[in-house]
């Protein structure tokens, strides 16, 4: 929507809100003009209906503000004696439009100093659960989040069961797109697997600031960039353009960022020409293949973390092991019954049509990749046909459909079109990022997709409340990893539970609310 459209679509519910309402301003002592004042009119309300003036921020907070319009509503027309059960179900059927009807139809008496207790039990409950939700859904979008990791793309570090806090405010929180939205769920409502949001009023992209930049190696939650998907575990399902904020979430490692030019060889990253060292606790994965000259004991693959299953390769007669780590792959080597191990990896220039950006002339692959230059804001970069398939996306899809701008890109002989005319080079609008895993040869990452753009960064993994071994299998298969409860995902060294201590926290606080209570009700 065009910020013309906007201050229309504004202007629209003002107009609404002061038809509907200017009498019942009067009624309550004030001036019918002070019902058609933006954000003063709200303010005015608040007094009206005898509650707090910091209820207006939350009218104004997206997805907030979709459970507080009903709330104020109700409000209002119990401040004028209308508290029947029929009047409230009128009022939110209408979608607040019953209070037309009372404002012109009926004679009513501002009520000031209205008990604002519930009268029922009831109604009690309703609204302790409504206020739940409300303190819930500003946490959830502005603060910090609850992630499961589905793959092992960075297993060894961020396993598959483990679920996350991912903080909103470390990068800076983004305002959601989709205002008109089911609280606290993503894209689908669950069990009735209906989309979970209106694609008729979007929001431009905004970002409140952070007051951290995503450094190299950082673990990352972000918005998969070319999720089109309505279904993303259905790829043969039906495909549309989806919202930046409800596309699927992926989280990767940020080995790349803006400004750097980046190269895989042989599985490994080098930036700048230099290997990018990893933090301690991450630990690269690579597929290999062996060789047995006798049997082997499953029990010995679950002793080295080899955890992703063993597969038989027959053209080689070998086994295919698709994810362990260097020292997993020695040890399995020094074995008796092992003949041979060897890395399984793609030879160099041979071309991987699934390797972004999926054109001959790169003759790329997931271990031998690159060199390719991450755009950083304000750089610029020549544009020819040879280098536009690298910036094809940012140019008409990040920086052009999702912002709003309609950039279509072409090549005439030699010469690059941009909206026909013709263009040598770019700059670019925004950062952009490297997202890869951990595990190089199992998983999907920027080497398949390219790069993801500031904008559809979502946050960064803090804390691991809870992990689930088995999580995929059913939950007779299920257990619960005890010493991962309660871990930082930061940090250096080996992960520390902080789970005991939160038990012994949690009892004292029991303790000490059941003495509160008891001296509370002796007095």
């Amino acid at each position: 929507m065009t910020l013309t459209g906007w201050l229309l679509f504004i202007l629209i519910l003002q107009l609404i809100h002061f038809a509907g309402t200017w009498k019942l301003y009067q009624k309550a002592g004030r001036k019918a003009w002070e019902a058609a004042v933006p954000v003063y009119n709200a303010i005015v309300l608040m007094k009206i209906i005898n509650r707090p003036r910091w209820w207006v921020i939350l009218l104004f907070v997206p997805i907030v503000n979709l459970i507080m319009f009903p709330v104020v509503w109700v409000e209002t027309i119990r401040s004028f004696g209308r508290n029947s059960t029929t009047d409230t179900a009128l009022v939110l059927v209408t979608l607040g439009l019953y209070i037309y009807y009372i404002n012109y139809t009926q004679e009513v008496t501002h009520i000031p100093d209205r008990s604002l207790k519930p009268r029922t039990s009831a109604g009690e409950w309703i609204s302790s659960i409504l206020f739940a939700v409300v303190a819930a859904t500003i946490v959830h979008t502005y603060v910090m989040q609850p992630f499961t990791i589905p793959t092992s793309s960075l297993e060894k570090t961020l396993l598959v069961g483990d679920f996350l806090f991912v903080s909103k405010f470390h990068y800076g929180a983004r305002l959601p797109i989709t205002p008109i939205s089911f609280p606290m769920v993503h894209d689908t409502i669950p069990v009735v697997k209906s989309r979970s949001y209106a694609k008729t009023v979007e929001y431009p992209h905004f970002r409140f600031p952070g007051f951290q930049k995503i450094k190299r190696n950082d673990i990352v939650v972000f918005s998969w960039p070319v999720d089109t998907l309505e279904n993303i575990l259905n790829p043969y399902g039906g495909v549309y353009i989806k919202p930046i904020d409800k596309k699927s979430n992926y989280v990767k490692r940020a080995v790349g960022l803006p400004g750097d030019s980046l190269e895989v060889r042989n599985g490994y990253v080098y930036i700048n020409g230099t290997q990018n060292e990893l933090p301690d606790r991450a630990k690269l994965q690579f597929s290999y293949a062996f060789k047995t000259s006798g049997n082997l004991n499953q029990r010995l693959f679950k002793d080295l973390g080899i955890t992703d299953g063993v597969g038989t390769i027959p053209q080689e007669n070998a086994y295919f092991v698709p994810a362990a780590t260097e020292e997993a792959a020695a040890k399995l080597a020094q074995h008796p019954n092992v003949a041979e191990v060897y890395r399984y990896e793609t030879e160099q220039g041979e071309w991987d049509p699934q390797a972004f950006p999926r054109d001959d002339r790169y003759a790329w692959n997931h271990d031998f990749y690159g060199p390719i230059y991450i755009p950083k804001k304000d750089a610029t970069v020549a544009l020819t046909p040879e280098s536009l398939p690298l910036y094809k996306r940012i140019i008409e899809v990040y920086e052009g459909r999702e912002l709003g701008i309609d950039n279509q890109l072409s090549v005439a002989g030699d010469q690059v079109l941009l909206n026909g005319n013709p263009i040598s080079e770019y700059t670019f609008k925004m950062d952009y990022y490297w997202m890869m895993g951990d595990n190089r040869n199992n998983s999907q990452d920027a080497r398949n997709w390219g790069f993801v753009p500031f904008n559809h960064v979502v946050g960064k993994p803090v804390f691991i409340w809870m992990s689930i071994d088995g999580i995929n299998n059913g939950m007779s298969n299920w257990k619960f990893k005890w010493d991962r409860f309660f871990t930082t995902v930061g940090g250096s060294g080996k992960p520390v539970s902080y789970f005991t201590y939160f038990i012994v926290l949690l009892i004292g606080w029991f303790v000490f609310d059941f003495f509160r209570k008891r001296k509370k009700k002796k007095k």
